[in-house]
């Protein structure tokens, strides 16, 4: 959300009464915290003026600046100073507010940076498809999505976008693997088994891994850019110059594998230019050249290791399908007797229990150690408001019970939440 540099200013006599308010709305991150009779360390005070400058989103100034002029008080526009890094506040409204703790959670988005939230929302339930590829279990999450949307379990009602978008790649992954609670055969096979398969299902997983770095690397390189411009963006590992490095590696893997001699040579000309640059990078930090050759050796090996990484999503993807495999043969060997229904309640409960949530915990770890680590290179400085409610006050934005919300209450509900 974009913010504006502002200073909150009213007569001396008055400023104890407009800081209330300010505490009141909970819109406003000052400098040196605040208090209402000191007005804080950041504070001037000059002809009889008292202002104290901060920061607050921009959706928030007018109706802030209309909530304090009734009191003499006024929001005071300011230049951004050159070398302060704003506060970073997500958007918050409707869906959006429901995927930020992913990012929220690994930390705070530099204010210059773009903000990733619904690129690692793909990314996330793509990768748990993948590894949790059955139709019937997908059904099940898009079940559980619509008792966490209808509010069954209040404090877990912003996870329903998570068990939809994880419920629908998996069915459908389950499809494409013909996986219908196991190999039912309920459901054709549009692509392969992976029990039958899994050759072909690991490149298709690495394939998938290079597909999301080169991802993260395009997005790495507009925040190197947006934070410190195109020299960093050039230079940058985890910029122009790592992704060159990682697409020339690619081109290289696919001419070896497609025998093309001018793809392999193509992709040697452009790994070694990526290469030669984060080099060059390294000796522009003031590191000495034995210091640049090994960080250079890190940057390759870890291009090898990031990818293999991704050939858990494959790994995962058959394990689900061989416990899938295991109850479904079980319940075919006790058919009809009473204990084959058992066997499959009680197969398919563990599969899904025991499974989603090791599923859910690897896409994470792919999520931030493979990908986030390219697209943040710093933290930022999460917004912070001053936030004092008034007595009787009946929600932090000042409106009353049964009152429509507010700008204010909208524009600064995560920081309150």
């Amino acid at each position: 959300m974009r913010m504006s540099r502002v200073a909150v200013a009213a007569p001396e006599a008055r400023m104890r009464d407009v800081l209330a308010q300010v505490g009141d709305a909970g819109c406003v991150e000052f400098e040196g915290g605040p208090d209402l009779d000191g007005y804080g360390e950041a504070a001037v005070v000059r002809d009889g003026v008292a202002a104290l400058p901060g920061w607050t989103p921009q959706p928030a100034v007018a109706p802030l600046a209309e909530r304090l002029a009734p009191l003499g008080g006024a929001l005071v526009p300011l230049p951004h100073p050159r070398g302060v890094e704003a506060p970073s506040l997500l958007r918050s409204g409707g869906l959006r507010g429901s995927i930020n703790p992913l990012v929220e959670t690994y930390g705070a988005v530099p204010y210059t940076d773009i903000d990733p939230a619904p690129l690692a929302m793909a990314a996330y339930v793509l990768m748990f498809g993948m590894m949790f590829g059955d139709a019937g279990h997908g059904l099940l999450l898009l079940v559980l999505a619509g008792l966490l949307l209808s509010g069954l379990w209040p404090r877990l009602r912003r996870m329903w976008p998570f068990a939809a978008g994880a419920g629908l790649t998996s069915v459908l992954f389950g499809l494409l693997y013909g996986e219908f609670f196991g190999p039912t055969r309920l459901v054709p096979v549009l692509w392969l088994r992976p029990a039958a398969e899994p050759i072909p299902l690991l490149l298709a997983a690495l394939g998938a891994g290079g597909v999301l770095l080169g991802g993260a690397y395009l997005l790495g390189s507009v925040n190197r850019w947006r934070e410190g411009g195109w020299p960093l963006a050039l230079y940058a590992r985890s910029g122009i110059a790592g992704g060159a490095a990682f697409l020339g590696i690619g081109l290289v893997a696919g001419g070896w594998y497609t025998r093309s001699g001018w793809l392999t040579g193509c992709g040697i000309a452009v790994a070694l230019a990526g290469l030669g640059l984060v080099f060059a990078g390294f000796l522009a930090e003031g590191g000495g050249v034995t210091q640049a050759v090994m960080e250079l050796f890190d940057v390759v090996v870890g291009l090898g290791s990031n990818v293999a990484s991704f050939a858990r999503l494959a790994a995962f993807g058959l394990t689900h399908a061989a416990i899938g495999g295991i109850v479904w043969e079980g319940t075919a060997g006790l058919w009809p007797s009473p204990g084959a229904v058992v066997v499959f309640l009680l197969g398919n409960a563990v599969a899904f229990g025991l499974e989603g949530l090791v599923v859910a915990i690897q896409a994470l770890r792919l999520e931030y150690y493979e990908l986030f680590s390219r697209v943040f290179r710093t933290e930022g400085r999460p917004f912070r408001p001053w936030h004092l409610p008034l007595e009787g006050s009946a929600c932090p934005s000042g409106s009353g019970e049964g009152s429509s919300p507010s700008p204010l209450s909208s524009s600064c509900s995560p920081s309150r939440s």
